[in-house]
């Protein structure tokens, strides 16, 4: 199951982020919220950098989405 997550993270990592419907933003900010979970329970187990810069790298991702999802804040 762990190989499942960490492979299912690589791919998502290395995927195009070209959403085009709400819909599909709010599925891919849920999928990148689980796979950070699921990667973080690895990581506090094995204390392993390589899934820490996995996790780093999908956050930013799903950071990215979420301001698409809710609009940027003015200040």
């Amino acid at each position: 199951m762990n190989k499942d997550i960490i492979a299912e993270a690589k791919e998502y990592e290395q995927k195009k982020m070209s959403f085009k419907t709400t819909d599909e933003r709010i599925f891919a900010s849920r999928k990148l919220k689980a796979l950070i979970l699921g990667l973080n329970e690895i990581f506090k187990e094995t204390k392993d950098k390589e899934i820490m810069d996995l996790m780093k790298s999908l956050t930013e991702k799903k950071k990215k989405v979420e301001v698409r999802l809710k609009g940027r804040q003015s200040a």
